[in-house]
């Protein structure tokens, strides 16, 4: 149970985006100050998922890359790891991270560095994840961050894992992905690009991963149901009243929750782990 002092540490940590107006601020920023803290889109479900797939155990080293506020971070921790790093770029992040308390002997902290060059020694992980954030970067970002990953694992018991937006089906028009990301674009104010799955896998197989498992699930983010499962019924609720009473923020979740509706037959979040490949003698 934290201590007063720690808990007084979480309330006074700012949320990314101070100082920012509601109607030009990123979307997963503005949610996280309305309350949500779960900002993952295929839920606390599809990351369950990947941390019982990955199967971290008291013997893992792990490293999260953009770590966020801290969601999965507690859920991970409840596995009691033998050591957890937090990587994030925001300060206000990297605050709220370094708050948060380790059970038993897990050695944690919270770094403040970029999930393409997190500063980390090789092998210093034998589990890497990472979160709605591959889909947020331009392609050549996005293998640069696949390859830190690949670089930070122990080759010998590695493991990595990605939850991220995608689209759906394999070999969608490119036409009307090209149309999807727009518009994506333009609700949450961040350059999202999601892959299919096949092109995420390939993605993994070119920086040097051979994936093991995959799963997909609806991208319900905004929708009733998943708020309540993500957060619990009485932040849902809480979280609701902030936005009506903020005409702003309104506005711009009736529209991200728009665009996610409009494209729900193209637009998935998707887990997959994987290892790396064995190199040829």
């Amino acid at each position: 149970m934290a201590s007063t002092g720690q808990q007084a540490r979480r309330q006074n940590t700012p949320l990314p985006g101070d100082g920012l107006d509601a109607a030009r601020m990123p979307g997963h920023w503005l949610l996280a100050r309305l309350g949500k803290r779960v900002l993952r889109p295929g839920g606390v479900e599809l990351t369950g998922w990947m941390l019982d797939t990955l199967g971290v155990d008291p013997q893992d080293r792990v490293v999260e890359l953009a770590a966020g506020l801290g969601a999965t971070a507690r859920l991970t921790l409840t596995r009691r790891p033998a050591a957890y790093t937090a990587v994030d770029r925001d300060p206000s992040a990297v605050a709220a991270l370094s708050a948060l308390t380790a059970p038993g002997p897990t050695v944690m902290r919270a770094v403040r560095s970029d999930a393409a060059d997190t500063g980390l020694p090789d092998g210093a992980a034998s589990v890497v994840y990472g979160e709605a954030m591959l889909t947020m970067q331009h392609y050549p970002a996005k293998r640069r961050i696949v390859r830190e990953a690949h670089r930070l694992l122990d080759d010998s018991t590695g493991r990595y894992a990605i939850h991220e937006l995608c689209l759906l089906p394999d070999g969608l028009d490119p036409a009307l992905a090209d149309r999807i990301a727009a518009d994506l674009q333009d609700a949450i104010h961040v350059g999202a690009r999601p892959l299919s799955p096949s092109d995420w896998s390939e993605l993994l197989a070119i920086e040097s991963f051979t994936v093991t498992a995959h799963k997909t699930a609806p991208m319900a983010l905004l929708e009733p149901r998943r708020l309540i499962t993500d957060e619990g019924l009485i932040p849902a609720l809480r979280m609701v009243g902030r936005a009506l009473r903020n005409p702003a923020a309104l506005r711009r979740v009736l529209h991200m929750r728009r665009v996610f509706r409009r494209h729900s037959a193209h637009l998935g979040a998707i887990s997959l782990v994987a290892v790396p490949t064995p190199t040829q003698a």
